[in-house]
């Protein structure tokens, strides 16, 4: 069984407890958090701390916190030469204390506490410095059922930044539809159905292929129709925007 604590209490941190409470490989042993309250709902199912000096000895530690304070606690720990890993997406695994084994073990997913995760879909990045602790950590990912990618800080760096256009700006979009729709009380549920439909065509295809619309077919009539009829010049910004982007990629403005 491969011990494991986990320092931090936010989404990706609350996520990875509860799938590896559930695994027959990896063990919880700790729970580290500043703010102990944070999660004192979970002291019945592991030992919680908020004290550095009392984190126990495991096989790896999981540091689940902001980008900003990963080098500064990796700094504090009161121990080395033990396997120490981050979880994001933009920090270089080189910002973890040298005194420790350094690694990533980078989830490619997007977190919401209330919402529930099958590890099984959720793509992890793996990235270790000592080459000796990569089956380790690729065992720790697949106890989670996930599968797993070889992935170094550069690869890691620009899948977060295209993460980012794929998930959170694309969620930006949704709510600016809501809005849209609001405004003439149209009943945003009706666009689900066309939601998913475009996320399960980049399951075969690429979004290249993918794209349709006006900008595409560089329908101009239909485009200053849309524009008149955005109310929000906000929103009149980001659809000139999108538009721009679609034409030039597809040699419909010049460049």
């Amino acid at each position: 069984m491969i011990s494991v604590i986990i320092l931090g209490a936010g989404n990706v941190a609350t996520h990875l407890f509860k799938a590896f409470n559930t695994s027959k490989e990896v063990s919880v042993i700790q729970w580290y958090n500043r703010n102990l309250e944070t999660i004192k709902p979970y002291n019945n199912q592991v030992e919680i701390t908020d004290s550095l000096e009392t984190i126990k000895d495991a096989d790896v530690y999981i540091f689940a916190v902001s980008d900003d304070v990963i080098s500064e606690l990796s700094s504090k720990l009161p121990f080395e030469n033990k396997l120490v890993v981050h979880t994001s997406g933009s920090v270089s695994v080189y910002d973890l204390d040298k005194k420790h084994k350094r690694g990533v073990l980078y989830p490619l997913q997007t977190f919401s506490k209330d919402a529930n995760i099958d590890f099984a879909n959720v793509p992890i990045c793996i990235e270790t410095i000592d080459k000796k602790s990569y089956p380790l950590l690729k065992q720790v990912a697949q106890s989670l059922g996930s599968p797993t990618r070889r992935v170094n800080s550069d690869q890691r760096r620009v899948l977060h930044l295209a993460a980012v256009f794929v998930n959170n700006f694309t969620n930006q979009l949704y709510r600016v539809g809501h809005e849209i729709t609001e405004s003439e009380g149209a009943e945003f549920d009706m666009l689900k159905p066309l939601i998913m439909e475009t996320a399960k065509k980049v399951q075969d295809m690429s979004p290249f292929k993918a794209q349709t619309g006006p900008a595409k077919r560089n329908d101009k009539k239909t485009i200053k129709k849309h524009l008149k009829l955005l109310k929000k010049q906000e929103h009149k910004n980001i659809y000139k925007l999108l538009t721009d982007s679609i034409q030039t990629t597809h040699g419909r403005k010049k460049l």
